[in-house]
């Protein structure tokens, strides 16, 4: 199941993260992962949350370069060399892993956001091989 993720452009400036936050708060979009990269000028701010069309549509409406990225959240066995299994499933069939960053930990599962470079590929061989995905509905009550 693909998930949306929302994906915001930041200025690499004091307080610049705080505002974006302040705008998914006033209008209850709730944080549930997120993931921040910066290089000296910019950030790039990947987030998971309840609402993704809402917060897009908030941060647009804000002055923030927003976008909506197709991504994966797969739940995973929380032991040693799960992720590597899952890795290498990927792996052996060309899947080409562009980033990946944790979601939650709830003690017997992990859970992690993937962007692939073939979503439905991905998807199609996960679900053959038992891997547990998210839907939006599933993020949304976390």
């Amino acid at each position: 199941m693909v998930a949306k993720q929302l994906s915001v452009f930041i200025e690499n400036r004091q307080g610049r993260l705080g505002e974006v936050l302040n705008v998914l708060k006033t209008n209850k979009v709730n944080i549930l992962s997120l993931s921040l990269a910066d290089t000296t000028e910019y950030g790039l701010l990947r987030l998971i949350v309840n609402n993704p069309e809402l917060g897009k549509q908030k941060l647009s409406e804000d002055g923030f370069s927003t976008m909506l990225t197709d991504v994966i959240v797969i739940k995973i066995t929380h032991q040693a060399g799960s992720l590597q299994d899952l890795l290498t499933l990927l792996a052996d069939n060309n899947i080409n892993v562009e980033y990946m960053y944790g979601l939650s930990i709830d003690g017997q599962e992990a859970s992690v956001v993937l962007k692939a470079s073939d979503l439905a590929l991905a998807d199609s061989v996960l679900s053959a091989h038992g891997v547990k995905t998210l839907s939006f509905e599933e993020i949304a009550s976390l």
